[in-house]
């Protein structure tokens, strides 16, 4: 079959992701855009329509899978670009996302079907970053639910698309200060970041490629995007401070006390505008934990063991990438056993949230005492954990 390209091209900020679809089908010959109209869902049926760089080619309808529009969409989206294949004539399908859809499970699912995904794009204003990081508000009050059962935040949404593109599209913003531009750098610091309308010097004779066109068709890894976001082996950010916005990262190697790191749960989750990484509780030692905030909102939950806590026999089962990331964190006593957070945001009070997080863990006595004894402490976080 005639090799078809598939960009996928998310966000929630709509007016930038528009416009960087309007800037690659007008890039890129024999490109078409399909997308799937979430905000109909409420009715019953998801909109679908196709449309190239002349307007809309096809429109139709997908009907709702077990009350789920991403279902739908998930159901639908691969059969829809095989047939845009199959037909020929087109190089480039994007692939543009509602709203609140996120990157991720697009992108598998294309991968999945037997499609070549070459780019996945988050769409952002500079200026919009810290104020959708904070909003806390759930997606089913500003209208933007895939689902009834959908229980995500605008923040910890708008932090995952960001997060996961290795292709940041970045729109004009005459709003956006140094450091809105500088918060954008340090939450996602590997990431390309390539302005919507920077257009490349055109070779002689051929019609020029924009940046976000070449970073579009560049190629794209679904395993090695999945491993950025584990968090066992997450690329997490680094140590920065520039424009009045600072990221710190703190690693130490000695368990939390449940109870404490409980009861500073609010100040920790409140410290930065975003937070991630993984973390280690006394009482459940041989679990590997996720720490993820944003929008003054926390989630926590069980990443699997530690390496450290598995066989020899059960290693070769484990990714090489996993393998590798724990072998950074090897202690001689207690293997990756350790906590990695790391806290980005403007007006960051790096000395105060450190002193937070050191009165966390065990004191010498309680971490002299053992893991026996560890297991004996509180459970403080089975609810969060829904043990």
């Amino acid at each position: 079959m005639p090799e078809l390209s598939v960009v996928i091209v998310g966000g929630l900020h709509a007016d930038a992701r528009k416009e960087a679809v309007a800037r690659l089908l007008a890039d890129v010959p024999d490109s078409v855009v399909l997308h799937h109209d979430l905000a109909t869902a409420a009715a019953g049926t998801v909109v679908r329509t196709i449309r190239d760089a002349t307007g809309i080619v096809s429109a139709g309808e997908a009907p709702l899978v077990n009350d789920c529009a991403c279902c739908a969409l998930r159901e639908d989206l691969v059969p829809e670009l095989l047939r845009i294949r199959d037909a020929g004539g087109t190089r480039m399908a994007i692939v543009e996302l509602w709203d609140s859809v996120e990157p991720k499970a697009m992108a598998e699912v294309v991968t999945a079907g037997g499609l070549t995904v070459t780019g996945v794009l988050t769409a952002v204003d500079p200026a919009l970053v810290l104020p959708y990081l904070g909003n806390g508000d759930d997606l089913a009050e500003r209208g933007l639910a895939a689902a009834a059962t959908d229980q995500r935040t605008v923040a910890d949404t708008f932090a995952r698309q960001l997060e996961y593109a290795p292709v940041l599209a970045v729109a004009a913003s005459p709003e956006a200060d140094d450091e809105d531009r500088e918060l954008l750098a340090q939450l996602h610091p590997t990431a390309r970041q390539v302005p919507i309308d920077d257009l490349t010097v055109p070779a002689p004779r051929r019609r020029p490629l924009s940046s976000l066109a070449r970073a579009a068709l560049a190629g794209f890894d679904v395993e090695a995007a999945d491993a950025a976001q584990h968090p066992a082996c997450a690329l997490l950010p680094a140590e920065a401070d520039a424009h009045g916005v600072s990221t710190l990262v703190w690693h130490r190697c000695r368990p939390f006390h449940p109870e404490r790191l409980y009861a500073a749960l609010e100040d920790l989750t409140c410290a930065a505008a975003r937070s991630r990484g993984r973390f280690w509780l006394a009482d459940k030692p041989d679990v590997l934990l996720h720490w993820d905030a944003a929008g003054g909102a926390l989630c926590v939950e069980s990443a699997g063991p530690w390496l450290a806590s598995l066989p020899d026999a059960a290693w070769d089962m484990v990714p090489p990438v996993r393998r590798a990331a724990a072998a950074l964190d090897w202690h001689p006593e207690h293997g990756d056993c350790c906590q990695h957070l790391v806290f980005t945001s403007p007006a960051l009070d790096r000395d105060g949230l450190e002193q937070v997080l050191e009165s966390c863990l065990l004191t010498d006595a309680e971490y002299a005492a053992g893991r026996t004894a560890w297991k004996q402490l509180p459970p403080a976080f089975d609810t969060l954990l829904e043990v």
